[in-house]
This record gives C-alpha cells, sequence and structure tokens, in this order.
C-alpha cells in the first residue's frame, strides 16, 4: 500500500467530522481498522506510516495505538482470526478446555496460523461478554456459552 485509497479517506475524513479540527488523532483506531481491513487483515510498518501522515500524528503515536489493542493485527494473519477469551470469567466456565479443544482441531497453538492460511487463532483478556462464557470472536461476531460441539458447527460454518 504506498498510499491510502480513496475510499478509505473518505470514511476516514467522515468519522473526522465529528471531531475538533486539533483532534484528528482521535480517529486513528477507526483509521487503523480500515487500513486493516484493506491490507489482508494486517498492518505492516508502511501502512502505519500512512494513517500516521493522514492524521498528522507522530508514527510512534500511531505505532503505539497499534500495539496495543487486540483487534489490531501487525503481522500476517488467517482469513478468519480466532480470539478466544480467557480472563478470569471465561477461565472459570471452561476457556482452557475451549483453547485446548481448538489446538487440537486446527492442529496449531494459540498466537499461530493453520497451515492453509484459513485461521489465527489468539488468546485475550476480556471480550466484554462475561455472561455468556465461555466465549471467543472470530472475525467480528462473538460466540458465546461454548461446547465443544458448539465450536465444531462453528467452523464447519466457515468452511
Amino acid at each position: 500500500m504506498k498510499q491510502l485509497p480513496d475510499t478509505i479517506c473518505k470514511q476516514i475524513d467522515h468519522a473526522l467530522l465529528k471531531y475538533p479540527d486539533d483532534q484528528r488523532q482521535a480517529a486513528v483506531i477507526y483509521a487503523l481498522i480500515l487500513v486493516q481491513k484493506a491490507h489482508a487483515g494486517w498492518l505492516d510498518q508502511q501502512a502505519m506510516d500512512l494513517v500516521a501522515e493522514y492524521l498528522n500524528m507522530p508514527k510512534i503515536a500511531v505505532y503505539e495505538v497499534a500495539s496495543f489493542y487486540s483487534l489490531l493485527d501487525l503481522q500476517p494473519v488467517g482469513r478468519h482470526k480466532i480470539s478466544v477469551c480467557t480472563n478470569i470469567s471465561c477461565m472459570l466456565r471452561g476457556s482452557d478446555q475451549v483453547v485446548e479443544h481448538l489446538c487440537q482441531k486446527l492442529k496449531i497453538n494459540l498466537g499461530e496460523t493453520t497451515s492453509d492460511g484459513k485461521f489465527t487463532m489468539r488468546a485475550v483478556e476480556c471480550l466484554a461478554a462475561c455472561g455468556g462464557a465461555p466465549m471467543m470472536q472470530i472475525d467480528e461476531d462473538y460466540h458465546e456459552n461454548l461446547t465443544n460441539a458448539k465450536i465444531d458447527q462453528i467452523l464447519a460454518g466457515l468452511e
């Protein structure tokens, strides 16, 4: 990506209407999400630099945001990103078994991508769905009250 596509610039500009002119950095997460979607699901340094330039921000400030939030990826990922909540509520309700089942089913460990490039799996601290624990997010969809059978059904629907 040598420059931000016009469609992304227009979306960022629309978001910027919500903020004072001197607060362009407030749109950084939104801008990074848009760029990530257009860049095979991850952000490289060049993509982050383009966001920094567009929002008139220091590059390091954009890197800090991109490296902090688990919804942003700084290396290539599979077509589907599986984020398993391993925080206390999910842990108490079986997130360890969810992770174990997914590792066996997909033949990868946390932080890895399947050999066919279809799935990347990671643990995340909290997805704010404690009432539906254990839970995972695949791409932008939440899946709650997980069992092995439910996980298998969800994965089958993605194939």
